[in-house]
């Protein structure tokens, strides 16, 4: 499995996983779109743009959105990394958010693909990785203390783990 940034050419892959989330109505953290408005080419250009920090919305950061595929190019998950924490991120959200399509969950593709998103995050110069689950996510948690999460607290339903990268 590999996390990378999605391309032109994953098109095809990955509107289908978007159409899996939504067909579930699943949540996904790590993915981001408006689906009444979806034009794949538009939110590449999207994407793109919150990584350079381009027509960032108020109270946003950079941030670099991935998608995790397998060995034949299909579609599995999102991981978004944020590159710096504001006030919501360092209370709610955290420096990544992860989500792994609807039918290829309980496989370990989350824990790989947070394991993935930590590395880039070291190289991205991030020393302490916020990670952040709903108290209502045991496989969520126990994704994030795979990878080394250390507790901190829980505000308003959402548990706090930190993860050291150095």
């Amino acid at each position: 499995m590999i996390l990378r940034r999605p391309t032109l050419a994953d098109k095809e892959a990955v509107v289908d996983m978007i159409e899996e989330f939504e067909e579930t109505q699943s949540t996904h953290n790590g993915g981001f779109w408006d689906i009444e408005n979806f034009s794949y080419e538009d939110w590449l250009e999207t994407s793109r743009n919150k990584e350079m920090g381009i027509g960032l919305l108020e109270n946003r950061v950079p941030s670099i959105q991935f998608a995790l595929f397998d060995e034949s190019d299909r579609a599995l998950g999102f991981l978004n990394l944020r590159l710096r924490l504001n006030e919501g991120l360092l209370n709610h959200a955290g420096h990544i958010g992860y989500s792994i399509r609807p039918s290829e969950r309980g496989k370990g593709y989350a824990k790989e693909s947070l394991r993935q998103g930590l590395q880039i995050a070291k190289k991205k110069n991030i020393k302490r990785a916020l990670v952040t689950c709903s108290t209502e996510n045991p496989a969520s948690r126990a994704v994030i203390l795979a990878n080394g999460g250390v507790y901190e607290d829980v505000r308003n339903g959402t548990e706090r783990y930190w993860i050291e990268l150095e």
